[in-house]
C-alpha cells in the first residue's frame, strides 16, 4: 500500500499496535470518479471506507435516480472521515454512498473489521454501544493536554495587580486599613525613590511578634530588596522564581518603572483557564467600568476550558457562578444600600437553570416587597438592563427584563401571575411560565422570591389537566431524524428545538409535578431518578445527549463568533452538518435517537394524543 494510514483518530487510535497493524496489512486503496457510487442501497458492502482525499455524500436510498443524488444528499463525508461502518454490522446498505468529487479511499475489509472488533472492546463499544459508552471513549482518549498555551503566556497577558502603594509616614494602623478596604495581600511602601514590600504577615510580626505600636511607620518594616521581573517576562519563568525564592508574588518593573505586582495565586488561577481570576476582578470591582472589564473575560475562559478538555456540565456551573458573581455584583453596584432588603433579583431561563455558557439573551425580573415605595424603581431597573447589554448580555427578544414592568412584581403579583398563567394554555402564557418556574433569586432578600414560589406550587398540585398541557410543549417540535433513525435535515439544523427544548422542558414539566425545587436539568434528572420517576439508565442517557447538544452548540456558537465582523453570533442554535465531523456525526444521531425515545415516554405519562 503506498498511500500511509493515519492512526490517530478515533476509533482507530483505540486500537493496540499489533492490532494497527493486522488493519494496514488489510488495507486496500480504491479511487472513485466523481459520480461514482461507492455503497449502493440494499447491497453487502465490502468493508469500511476511510477518505484518504475528496468528498462523498450519503443519501436516501429511495432517491437514487441515475446515478444522481446530489440533490438529496443529507451529510457529507471528507478527509479522514470513515463510512459504511452501520452498513457492514446491519449485513447491507440502507443508503446510497456517491463520490461527490474524484475520491480516494482505504477500504477496511468485512472480515478484518469483524475480527478487530472481536478482539478490541473498546474499538467495538465505539461501533455497537450506546452514546454515554461513545461520550466516554471520547473524553479519555480525545482530551487535549496541550500546555503550550501557559508556557508560552506572558506576564503582561495574566493578571497585574494594581499596588496599593502608601507614603513614607503612613502609619500600620492606617496601611491595615487601607488593605481591609482594598481588600489587598500587601502594600508597596515608598522611602524617596524606593519601594518596599510589606505583606500582612509583616503587619503581623511588627504588631504581635514585636511589639511596635500602631502608629508606627509602616514604611520601617518593609522590606526593600524586591524580587522583580518585566512584564515581557513568561508568566512561567514568574511561577519558577517564586518557587525558587520561596515568595508568593514578584513586583513587575520594567526599568524603573513600576507596573503593579503578579502573584502566586494569579499565575496558577491563569494555569487553571484563568476563572479565578475574572472571579478576583468581579469581587474587587469597584465601579461599572471595572465590572464590565472582567466580565469581557468570559469569553476567552469558555474557549479556554473547552480547548483543555472540560466536561461541558462543569463548564456550565463554572460559567454560571461567574455570570451569577457578575450580575449580583452589578446589583449592590446599581440597587441603592435601603433598597436591597426590600427587593429580590431572580433570574430564569437558561440563566435560572445554570445552563448558559455563551452570553444568550437575558432572562431576568425583579420581586420587590408589597406596599414598598420607592419611586425611582422603574428608571433603576432601567439602569440595570442597559448596563447588563453593556456588558455583553443581549437583550431578550421578547423583553424578559427588569426594564419590562410586566416582570417587576410585588410578591403577591408575581404569585398571582404564575398561578394566572397557569390556568391558560395558549402558547405565550405556557412559555412564560416555563421561563418563570426556572427562576431563582439572585441577589436581594430570596425569601420574597419562596414565598411567591411556594403559593404557586400548591396552586397546580395534582392538577392533571395542568401537567398534559404544560408538557406538550416538548413535543412541538419534530426530532430531526428519517424514518430509518438518521438525521433528517441536509444543512442547517437548529439544536434547540430538535434537541435541547425537548429535554428541558420535558424534565422541567416532571420535576414541576413532583415538587423538585432544583432548576438545572441535570439536577433534576438526578432528583427524579432517586425518586424513581425515571430510570437510571434514561436519565443518563438523557444527561448524556443534553451535554452533547451542548457541547455542539458552544462549538458552532465559538467559530460563528470568531468569523463574524462584529463578535456577534446572530443563529446562536443552528449546527451546520456540513461541519461535523464523523464522530459528531454518529454521536448526533444516536442523542437524537434518545430525545425521539423520551417525547414517546413524555406523550404516554401526560396522556398526550397525537
Amino acid at each position: 500500500m503506498s498511500e500511509s494510514f493515519n492512526m490517530d483518530n478515533l476509533p482507530f487510535s483505540l486500537l493496540s499496535q499489533k492490532e494497527q497493524a493486522v488493519l494496514n496489512n488489510n488495507l486496500d486503496i480504491a479511487y472513485f470518479q466523481k459520480g461514482e457510487t461507492i455503497i449502493v442501497a440494499g447491497e453487502v458492502p465490502e468493508g469500511v471506507f476511510i477518505i484518504l482525499k475528496g468528498k462523498v455524500g450519503e443519501s436516501d436510498g429511495s432517491e437514487l435516480v441515475n446515478n444522481d443524488a446530489a440533490a438529496s444528499v443529507f451529510v457529507h463525508y471528507q478527509d479522514e472521515d470513515y463510512f459504511g461502518g452501520w452498513s457492514v454490522l446491519n449485513g447491507k446498505a440502507i443508503h446510497n454512498f456517491i463520490a461527490v468529487e474524484e475520491t480516494i479511499c482505504h477500504v477496511l475489509p468485512t472480515r478484518t473489521l469483524m475480527d478487530l472488533i472481536a478482539s478490541n472492546a473498546l474499538f467495538a463499544d465505539y461501533f455497537q454501544q450506546n452514546l454515554t459508552a461513545k461520550r466516554e471513549i471520547v473524553a479519555q482518549h480525545g482530551q487535549n493536554q496541550d500546555m503550550a498555551e501557559f508556557m508560552l503566556a506572558r506576564i503582561e497577558d495574566g493578571t497585574i495587580r494594581e499596588p496599593l502603594i502608601v507614603l513614607e509616614g503612613t502609619s500600620i494602623l492606617e496601611a491595615t486599613r487601607m488593605m481591609r478596604e482594598m481588600k489587598a495581600d500587601c502594600v508597596l511602601a515608598k522611602k524617596g525613590n524606593r519601594y518596599g514590600m510589606v505583606t500582612g504577615t509583616d503587619l503581623l510580626d511588627a504588631v504581635i511578634i514585636k511589639s511596635m505600636p500602631l502608629e508606627s511607620d509602616v514604611s520601617e518594616i518593609a522590606s526593600y530588596r524586591l524580587i522583580t521581573t518585566d512584564p515581557q517576562d513568561y508568566l512561567f519563568n514568574a511561577l519558577i522564581m517564586m518557587t525558587q525564592q520561596q515568595i508568593e508574588r514578584v513586583v513587575v518593573m520594567r526599568g524603573s518603572e513600576l507596573f503593579g505586582i503578579v502573584e502566586l495565586t494569579d499565575v496558577l488561577s491563569h494555569f487553571s483557564s484563568h476563572s479565578h481570576v475574572i472571579g478576583l476582578r468581579v469581587e474587587r470591582a469597584q465601579t461599572l467600568d471595572d465590572l464590565r472589564e472582567a466580565a469581557q473575560g468570559l469569553t476567552d475562559l469558555i474557549k479556554a476550558l473547552i480547548s483543555t478538555g472540560v466536561k461541558i456540565r462543569f463548564t456550565m456551573e463554572l460559567l454560571a457562578a461567574m455570570n451569577g458573581r457578575i450580575i449580583s455584583k452589578l446589583f449592590d453596584l446599581v440597587i441603592p444600600n435601603d433598597m436591597r432588603p426590600h427587593v429580590c433579583l431572580i433570574v430564569m431561563g437558561s440563566e435560572g437553570r445554570g445552563e448558559q455558557i455563551m452570553k444568550t439573551d437575558q432572562d431576568n425580573g425583579l420581586i420587590f416587597r408589597d406596599g414598598l415605595e420607592w419611586p425611582e424603581m422603574q428608571a433603576v431597573m432601567q439602569k440595570f438592563s442597559e448596563t447588563l447589554i453593556s456588558f455583553g448580555f443581549p437583550p431578550c427578544p421578547g423583553n424578559i427584563m427588569v426594564s419590562n414592568p410586566e416582570w417587576v412584581n410585588s410578591t403577591d403579583e408575581w404569585a398571582a401571575k404564575l398561578s394566572r398563567w397557569s390556568q391558560k394554555f395558549d402558547g405565550e402564557s405556557v412559555m412564560k411560565l416555563a421561563i418563570a418556574v426556572d427562576g431563582k433569586p439572585l441577589a436581594g432578600n430570596a425569601a420574597m422570591f419562596k414565598v411567591a414560589r411556594n403559593a404557586f406550587l400548591r396552586s397546580i398540585k395534582d392538577n392533571d389537566i395542568f401537567f398534559s398541557h404544560f408538557a406538550k410543549a416538548a413535543l412541538n417540535f419534530d426530532t430531526p431524524l428519517t424514518f430509518f433513525g438518521n438525521l433528517k435535515d441536509k444543512g442547517m439544523l437548529d439544536i434547540k428545538k430538535g434537541g435541547i427544548f425537548p429535554i428541558v422542558h420535558g424534565v422541567r414539566t416532571m420535576a414541576l409535578e413532583q415538587r423538585i425545587l432544583e432548576t438545572n436539568t441535570f439536577k433534576r434528572i438526578e432528583a427524579l431518578v432517586e425518586m424513581q420517576q425515571l430510570r437510571k439508565s434514561v436519565g443518563e442517557n438523557l444527561a448524556e445527549a443534553l451535554s452533547l447538544f451542548v457541547q455542539i452548540r458552544l462549538k458552532h456558537q465559538i467559530q460563528r463568533v470568531e468569523e463574524s465582523t462584529d463578535g456577534v453570533d446572530k443563529t446562536p442554535n443552528a449546527i451546520d452538518l456540513q461541519r461535523l465531523n464523523k464522530l459528531e456525526r454518529d454521536l448526533l444521531r444516536d442523542a437524537l435517537r434518545i430525545v425521539k425515545d423520551f417525547k414517546k415516554y413524555l406523550a404516554s405519562r401526560y396522556h398526550i394524543g397525537s
